[in-house]
Formats: C-alpha cells, structure tokens, sequence
C-alpha cells in the first residue's frame, strides 16, 4: 500500500467476504462519506450518552453537561477521522490537531445556542433539542473537516 491509497478498514475486509462482495464498488465510491457516517455515528453516541448520564441520573446543567459531552465526542471524532476518514499525514497532526478543534469550537458554540434558546428559554425536552441540535452540528462538522481541517493537497 502506498502513501495515496486508503487505509484498509474492517469494512474493506468484510466486503471481501464473497457474500458482501457485492457492495464493494458502492462502498469504494462513497468511502468517506459512509466512514464518516459511521464514525459520526459512534461519535454522536458518546456525545448522547454522556450527555444523558450527565444530565439525568447527575442532574448537571443542560450547557455544562454538553461541554463535558462534547469534549469526550470531539477527542474521539478527532482520532477517528484522522486514522480512518480522511487519513491525515503524520506530520500535519498538531496543525491538523488545532483546526479541528477550532471548527469543533464553532459547532459548539452553535450547539450551545440551540440549548439555551429551546431548552433554557423555551423549555423544551432537552434530549430532544440536543438530537435535533446535533444534525445540524452533523452536517457543519462534516463540511468544515472536509474543506478546512483535513485538506488533501
């Protein structure tokens, strides 16, 4: 393997499986997008579920408990977009480090607005508001990792 092929991932390996052979070529045209998703995924599901453990059975403050979420969340989305989504260079890992961080800060930020405006002033269902706020964090996250954190030059 050389420096500009992807990484080999579980997936790769599955879909060498005669039975999944199939989904290979859709899986190699949509690589990224379907790594990212999954990653995403597991990421939101650390992002949720710490957020509800601290939330609940805590009963720590809606913003300061989606801090503490986001930090566990962004440590990992971190790693794993950087390994296996849009494979970073070894030497860019500090300057690539920092704007990740700086676009997770953004996204942050806006999270935070939509829990202080839906469940601090309108008082909705927090869980709700956090599921509803991370689509669109979701979708900022993607396209500033895509086009500002992990330029492939």
């Amino acid at each position: 393997m050389n420096d500009h092929s992807p990484r080999r991932d579980i997936f790769d390996r599955l879909l060498a499986l005669p039975i999944l052979r199939v989904f290979a070529p859709f899986y190699n045209r949509h690589r990224e997008v379907l790594l990212y998703l999954f990653f995403g995924a597991l990421t939101t599901a650390i992002s949720w579920g710490s957020f509800y453990l601290l939330h609940y059975p805590l009963t720590m403050n809606e913003l300061l408990a989606n801090v503490l979420s986001w930090i566990a969340a962004v440590l990992f989305a971190f790693l794993s977009n950087r390994t296996w989504v849009f494979s970073g260079k070894k030497q860019a890992f500090l300057p690539e480090m920092g704007k990740f961080f700086a676009s997770r800060l953004v996204t942050l930020g806006i999270e935070e607005l939509i829990l202080f405006v839906f469940v601090t002033w309108l008082t909705l269902e927090a869980m709700v508001v956090k599921i509803a706020g991370n689509v669109v964090v979701l979708i900022l996250n993607y396209v500033l990792s895509k086009f500002f954190v992990f330029i492939k030059k």
